[in-house]
């Protein structure tokens, strides 16, 4: 597949090229632009980053980075299975449990929340980073509300994590997932008020907690002009531009009537001049 040519490979982070350097330079290096092509297209073009991934696969599958990104590829896809299999490798390889809430999620994408919610129990969990274990709880309360366990979903949700007023890169999210959480309730209010603190905890826009205040507010956003009155507008212009084109001249002023051409007058002036000549 292309690759523009201001894509170097020298992008990627240090730690994977540090992975790459056990191939050959040439190699290496082409593995390394399609792991960047990945990466650019993951949250815009999906698909397409998905066949980037599936070369540099092909390419050096025996690279945990490789086998991570297509992981992260097919899981972007929906390919559930496939994502599983892959972050399976990748941990296998480097033994890390970074990648372990994603693997329960592939699971529950799978059709089969109570292994997600297993693994939500699993001594690994222990292991992850602050970052690492809000994503397990947010798996695990997806997993309930899969499993119809509405309520425990709520209680999933509530820790320390959403209690802080410190602002992290996940907490946006957290308490947009507990305002849903609470609203799929019936407690609205609740839900209110969580939706207005994911939003304001949202400086990336990840969520979509400003449309959901406006929701429950019962604000409607519609366009100034409809379709129909769009419609109808159209069909106006079209009309008059075919009268118009339909039209005969009008009948001159009688101002314009009366007043004679700019080549009679001349004519009459020539005429005169000659006239004029004639006598001397």
């Amino acid at each position: 597949m292309p690759i523009p040519d201001d894509v170097t490979g020298d992008e990627i982070d240090k730690d994977v090229r540090q992975e790459l350097m056990s191939l050959p330079k040439g190699l290496a290096e082409e593995v390394a632009r399609n792991l960047v092509m990945v990466a650019n297209l993951l949250d815009e073009d999906p698909e397409q980053a998905y066949a980037y991934s599936r070369i540099a696969l092909r390419l050096a599958s025996r690279v945990a980075a490789v086998r991570e990104a297509a992981g992260f590829a097919a899981y972007a896809t929906g390919k559930y299975t496939e994502a599983l299999a892959e972050f399976r490798a990748a941990r296998r390889m480097t033994g890390s449990v970074e990648l372990w809430p994603v693997m329960a999620d592939c699971e529950r994408g799978m059709g089969r929340p109570e292994r997600a919610l297993a693994m939500a129990g699993e001594p690994e969990v222990a292991k992850l980073d602050k970052a690492g274990q809000v994503e397990m709880r947010l798996v695990a309360a997806g997993a309930r509300k899969d499993m119809g366990q509405a309520d425990a979903a709520v209680v999933t949700l509530q820790g320390p994590e959403l209690a802080s007023n410190s602002i992290q890169p996940w907490t946006a999210r957290l308490r947009y997932a507990y305002a849903d959480a609470l609203l799929a309730v019936d407690r609205e209010a609740e839900a209110r008020e969580w939706f207005a603190k994911a939003l304001e905890a949202d400086q990336g826009g990840m969520t979509d907690a400003s449309d959901r205040l406006a929701e429950l507010d019962g604000v409607e956003f519609t366009d100034a002009m409809g379709d129909e009155d769009a419609a109808d507008v159209t069909e106006t212009a079209v009309a008059v531009e075919a009268d118009a084109d339909e039209a005969e001249p009008a009948e001159p002023t009688a101002t314009e009537a009366e007043a004679p051409a700019v080549e009679d007058v001349q004519d009459d002036k020539v005429s005169d001049d000659q006239g004029s000549d004639d006598k001397s």
